[in-house]
C-alpha cells in the first residue's frame, strides 16, 4: 500500500481558563501549541494508537498524497488507514521536523515540515508535507495533509503495492533442496528488491537477484533477473483473480534463449504458492514444474 503516511499535526487544544481568585493567563502563542501538539502525535503514533490519532483529524478531513494520487476523505476513512498501515508494519515509527508554522487567521494554520519514516525492513524515508488545520469546538483538528512536494522524488509505491506482503524472507524446501528468497523496497519505493538462494547438501549452488519495477512506457510491472551462473531474463506481472502470471524471456549462461511463466498465487500473510509452466530453453518445451508452497520464515 502505498502505506498511508499520514504526516501531521497532533489536535492542540487551547489553555485552560484560570481558576476563581487566579489572573486569567494569555493562551500559549499558536506555534508553541502547534509544536507541542506534534511531540504528542508522534508519541501517539509510535504506540500504534489509531483511535487517538484519526480523532485528531475533523470529520470531513482530507488526505492526499501526491506521490501516489492516493485520497482519503473522512475521520473514518482515516482511521481505517491507520490500522491498516499499524498491520501491515508493526515496526515502523516517525520523527518530524518542523519546519515553518504560519497562522492563517485566528482558527486557521499551516505547518510544513519533513517526516522521516523508520523501519527495520527499510531504508529511512524522508517525505515533506503541508498540514492545514482549523479550530473548532475549541481544538485544533487536521482538515486537509498533502504528503509530498513537486520537488520531491517520483514513486510508483501505487502501482507495486499489491505486492508489498513479498517483503520479508521465505523459503521453500524438501529434503534435497532448499530455495531461500528475501525481499524489500529500493529506496523511494520505486523498486522491490528480491535475492534468492539455491542451496543442496547444506551448500549454495545457485544464487542472484530479482528487481520489480513499474515500466511507465509499456504501463506494465516487469521484472530484471540476474544469477550467479551469468544467466539473466526479464518478465512482465500480470494479475488475474487471485494469482499473478510472470512472463519470462532470458538468455542462460551458454547462450541458450530460454522462457516460461511462473504462475503465484498468496494463499495468507505467510504463504504464497509457486509454479512453473511453458518452459523452454533452445526452442524445446521441457515439463511443468508442479505447484510447491513457499513460506514466511
Amino acid at each position: 500500500m502505498r502505506r498511508m503516511l499520514l504526516i501531521c499535526l497532533s489536535t492542540l487544544t487551547l489553555a485552560p481558563a484560570s481558576l476563581p481568585g487566579q489572573e486569567s493567563a494569555q493562551p500559549p502563542a499558536a506555534e508553541t501549541l502547534i509544536r507541542q501538539g506534534v511531540e504528542t502525535y508522534v508519541k501517539a503514533f509510535n504506540d500504534r494508537d489509531a483511535t487517538a490519532l484519526a480523532a485528531q483529524w475533523s470529520p470531513e478531513a482530507v488526505y492526499e498524497n501526491r506521490l501516489t494520487g492516493e485520497e482519503v476523505t473522512g475521520r473514518a476513512a482515516i482511521a481505517e488507514q491507520f490500522t491498516k498501515q499499524f498491520k501491515e508494519l508493526p515496526d515502523l515509527k516517525m520523527e518530524i521536523n518542523v519546519e515553518s508554522i504560519r497562522l492563517l487567521s485566528p482558527n486557521a494554520a499551516v505547518e510544513q515540515g519533513v517526516a522521516k519514516l523508520l523501519s527495520p525492513k527499510t531504508e529511512p524515508e524522508e517525505v515533506s508535507y503541508t498540514a492545514l488545520y482549523v479550530r473548532q469546538d475549541g481544538k485544533w483538528l487536521l482538515d486537509r495533509v498533502t504528503d509530498g512536494d513537486t520537488d520531491s522524488p517520483p514513486s510508483n509505491y501505487g502501482r507495486l503495492k499489491s505486492l508489498e506482503w513479498l517483503i520479508g524472507d521465505w523459503v521453500d524446501q524438501d529434503e534435497q533442496v532448499s530455495i531461500e528468497t528475501s525481499c524489500h523496497w529500493a529506496k523511494n519505493q520505486n523498486f522491490l528488491v528480491r535475492s534468492f538462494a539455491v542451496s543442496a547438501g547444506g551448500a549454495i549452488d545457485t544464487s542472484g537477484m530479482q528487481v520489480i519495477g513499474w515500466d511507465p512506457a509499456v504501463k506494465k510491472i516487469r521484472s530484471w533477473t540476474f544469477d550467479s551462473d551469468g544467466g539473466f531474463a526479464e518478465a512482465t506481472w500480470t494479475q488475474q483473480d487471485d494469482r499473478w502470471f510472470i512472463r519470462n524471456t532470458g538468455v542462460l549462461s551458454d547462450g541458450r534463449k530460454a522462457s516460461m511463466v511462473n504462475v503465484m498465487r498468496k494463499l495468507d500473510d505467510n504463504s504464497f504458492s509457486w509454479q512453473t509452466i511453458e518452459r523452454t530453453v533452445g526452442g524445446e518445451l521441457l515439463p511443468n514444474i508442479n505447484e510447491v508452497e513457499v513460506v514466511r520464515k
